[in-house]
């Protein structure tokens, strides 16, 4: 056999063939080794085909196991929007507790589009991934044919659109929402405006309903909540062009609810460009506290989500989902919500 050692750097092409040729046995035999075959093979025959995988860096072709295994290693992530830092710091904690775990995750951008959501569907289907974790998701006919498979899914931020079992893995946002509004009673403010992007789906939506029903609840003789806002992707833009609707209001409000940190952002530029002082003339606060707000928002108190802790919440779930990795067959277990602590930062 051939014994001559690789190169450094040298980068295998290695096949089947050539893994057989260094093992000195048919591609047969070196097929079952590499493929856990459940047919008897000889300890010392085993041991010359992994010698030989590991002389000549062999890799397997994913794509022809998977054809026959009916699955693969690889967990699709579907985030709404990657210009978004919360996105990339939720997909960076998935992928670290992925890859920890023996998976592979490819990572998509839907734009928080139907149409987008189901082409990149598609293709997850045509690659057999084992699992889709969506990242922000919104209603799409495929999605619908996904869960009527049995497909597994997990929802990450925002719970499922059409309120399905499939577990959501996030923060009560309903529950934010009410801290955010004690802190306000707790600091007898009266006049109170809330900036917001779209409200049609669960984690805005959420947010907002628990922030009002907290303030109606105490009682107080609060005037009536302005909101300003509307839909779309540039949260940036929206929170700068609603922060002009605010200060155009009479009375200044005393502080301003956003429920996002990008909101958050576009309304503080707007504000600080007409000579407001933040937050001494004016509060701010919003929901998500991203890693970049303690170097870069000192002026903005907000609700932390903890995205370091999404990626081993989404693995609890998938676990409890999955069958073992050796299976061939992916099925459906009784899902259960994996809900992650949240904290209001107060700043300034």
């Amino acid at each position: 056999m051939n014994k001559t050692p690789r190169s450094p750097g040298h980068h295998s092409h290695a096949t089947l063939a050539s893994v057989a040729k260094r093992a000195g046995v048919s591609i047969a035999t070196v097929s079952r080794v590499v493929n856990g075959a459940p047919v008897k093979i000889a300890a010392t025959t085993v041991l010359a085909v992994r010698k030989a995988v590991a002389d000549l860096d062999y890799r397997p072709q994913s794509a022809g196991r998977a054809l026959r295994k009916g699955t693969t290693q690889i967990i699709a992530v579907l985030a709404a929007n990657l210009g978004n830092p919360t996105m990339a710091a939720i997909a960076s904690s998935i992928e670290h507790a992925l890859r920890g775990n023996g998976y592979v995750m490819l990572l998509c951008d839907t734009h928080e589009q139907a149409d987008i959501q189901d082409e990149y569907l598609r293709e997850m289907e045509a690659l057999r991934v084992r699992a889709v974790i969506m990242v922000v998701a919104v209603p799409s006919p495929k999605l619908d044919e996904f869960r009527q498979a049995g497909i597994p899914l997990v929802f990450v931020n925002r719970r499922d659109p059409v309120r399905s079992s499939f577990p959501y893995v996030g923060i009560d946002n309903a529950a934010a929402g009410r801290d955010v509004a004690d802190y306000c009673l707790s600091q007898g403010w009266q006049d109170i405006a809330v900036i917001h992007a779209s409200l049609v789906y669960s984690a805005g939506r959420e947010r907002l309903q628990g922030f009002l029903d907290r303030l109606q609840q105490s009682g107080k003789g609060l005037h009536p909540v302005r909101q300003f806002g509307s839909s779309g992707l540039d949260h940036l833009r929206i929170g700068e062009q609603a922060m002009q609707q605010v200060l155009a209001q009479p009375v200044r409000p005393d502080v301003v609810v956003c429920l996002s940190d990008l909101l958050a952002y576009g309304a503080y530029k707007q504000a600080s460009g007409t000579g407001l002082a933040i937050p001494h003339d004016m509060t701010l606060i919003s929901f998500d506290d991203g890693p970049l707000n303690q170097w870069i928002a000192q002026w903005l108190s907000a609700v932390r989500i903890p995205y370091e802790l999404i990626g081993d919440a989404v693995i609890s779930v998938l676990t409890s989902m999955l069958d073992s990795p050796n299976e061939a067959s992916l099925r459906l277990k009784e899902p259960v919500d994996k809900i992650i602590p949240h904290q209001l930062i107060i700043r300034g």
